[in-house]
């Protein structure tokens, strides 16, 4: 009985439908999270008659066919972009994005990766980094001098220099967009990078057009709603539960066959 397999089936997106839905929920406070959903697609259907075939001599067609369906599958699991609310450090190096874009990391491969994580760190040498080390593109350098580091929404870093009065500027904060930004190859570590579906990297300055802004001393949190993931597991679990039925339901109907005399 075909049941038995399409209940399996559910039983396993179901399962899918959970594992993404607790990781949400796990990275509920990891900074610039965006938060994932699980998508279905209904399996290739089995046809015992075809709509629109012939059903007489006379030239009368089948109106309405039989096609049973074999089952669902995971098509995706989708990201979604949303905002994450802001939540004020006040430390310095902290930097949240509000609005599109992503910051541009120096991988130790030779390869760019991308972040929404702004939570920057400087290295022995006075350059800004992320928390693992990789450098921020383009490089910005911080002197041993300085007593405070500034940075605008634009992007500018300055550094305020003991016995200067006027601040020195430090370079300037670059952000990347792509056209599909759901595309992108995640990395872990809040790294993503660049792929086929998600199109090329556009970099620019903050607050250009198609540009965020950076607001110094800030991080943005993670996109996820903790009551929605919570009404997302129950639905799961139901859906679980029903499928379950569907294959012991079955069992019995097989079993009732098998007692006949």
């Amino acid at each position: 009985m075909r049941s038995l397999d399409i209940g399996a089936l559910g039983m396993q997106a179901q399962s899918t439908n959970v594992d993404v839905t607790s990781h949400n929920i796990a990275n509920m406070t990891t900074t610039g999270y965006k938060r994932q959903r699980a998508e279905f697609q209904d399996l290739l259907y089995q046809d015992l008659r075809r709509a629109g075939s012939p059903s007489s001599d006379t030239g009368t067609i089948v109106p309405v066919g039989v096609q049973v369906g074999l089952g669902v599958k995971t098509a995706a699991i989708g990201r979604y972009m949303g905002q994450g609310t802001l939540t004020l450090t006040e430390n310095e190096l902290d930097v949240a994005i509000q609005g599109r874009g992503y910051l541009q990391i120096d991988m130790p491969s030779g390869e760019t990766a991308y972040t929404r994580d702004g939570t920057l760190k400087l290295d022995a040498d006075g350059q800004l980094v992320t928390k693992d080390g990789f450098a921020v593109q383009p490089g910005i350098t911080v002197p041993d001098n300085a007593t405070s580091v500034t940075i605008n929404t634009s992007g500018e870093v300055f550094a305020e220099i003991d016995g200067q009065v006027a601040l020195q500027n430090l370079g300037q904060i670059q952000l990347a967009t792509f056209i599909n930004p759901a595309g992108l190859d995640a990395l872990g570590d809040n790294l993503f990078l660049e792929t086929e579906a998600s199109g090329n990297a556009a970099a620019g300055v903050p607050g250009g057009v198609g540009f965020g802004t950076i607001q110094q001393g800030y991080l943005e949190a993670s996109n996820v709603n903790v009551v929605q993931e919570i009404t997302n597991l129950i639905k799961a679990q139901r859906a679980y539960e029903m499928n379950s039925k569907s294959i012991s339901t079955t069992d019995e109907m097989m079993s009732a066959v098998s007692n006949l005399r």
